[in-house]
């Protein structure tokens, strides 16, 4: 959207009625709580995530273990 654009539209919500300016915010924040909710997680987020599956199991015991089984 151009700047001549967006100073139209601002122009135009400016004329509106102020329940119907409440009710085009209401309808704008809606849509941005959508679109936050549609983005994509960051791996970040899960750092920690089920942390508590592996507390008191050592890390070196685990990976003989697992490799162990590797040959049946």
């Amino acid at each position: 959207m151009s700047g001549r654009e967006y100073l139209d539209v601002l122009d135009r919500v400016e004329r509106l009625e102020s329940q119907e300016q409440r009710r085009l915010l209401g309808d704008i924040a809606a849509m941005l709580r959508r679109r936050a909710s549609e983005r994509p997680t960051s791996i970040l987020e899960l750092r920690g995530l089920g942390k508590e599956v592996w507390e008191g199991v050592d890390a070196q015991e685990y990976v003989e273990r697992e490799r162990s089984s590797w040959n049946g």
